[in-house]
């Protein structure tokens, strides 16, 4: 038997939004997660058709419940319960955060990584562009 409702700490742990449900369970209570623009409790109930929004600063996800369950389900089975609705500027926002969080290092991070390094070298030979060789020049010229 198929339910009508489901509590939405519940549905978005199952639907792998969260690793536990406690993780879960606290986003509900520190306001991050909302149904229909309205900010929830952990015992709210979702039902097939709301739109559920995450706030994972910077970025708000939206996602529109296509069915439910209480049960964790497998990550190939997941797209047929939710819908990915997120507006396409908070996926740029998401790409410009990526972008400049090996630029704005913030301070106590340590090192960049190699692939950092390699990230900040592919960045900045894009955004200057020079391709200059220092062994081509000729003293001769003047």
């Amino acid at each position: 038997m198929a339910k009508d409702e489901v509590r939405i700490d519940k549905w978005i742990w199952a639907m792998r939004l969260f690793k536990t449900r406690t993780v879960a369970t606290e986003a509900c209570k520190k306001g991050r997660i909302s149904i229909n623009d309205v900010v929830v409790k952990p015992s709210r109930t979702v039902k097939v058709g709301d739109v559920v929004s995450v706030r994972r600063p910077p970025v708000t996800y939206s996602f529109r419940v296509l069915a439910l369950t209480e049960n964790r389900l497998g990550a190939k089975l997941v797209p047929g319960y939710l819908e990915d609705i997120t507006p396409a500027d908070q996926l740029h926002l998401l790409d410009v955060v990526r972008i400049s969080g090996f630029i704005d290092r913030r301070k106590g991070l340590g090192r960049p990584t190699k692939r950092d390094g390699r990230e900040m070298a592919r960045f900045t030979e894009e955004a200057i562009g020079w391709d200059f060789d220092w062994d081509d020049i000729d003293d001769d010229e003047d």
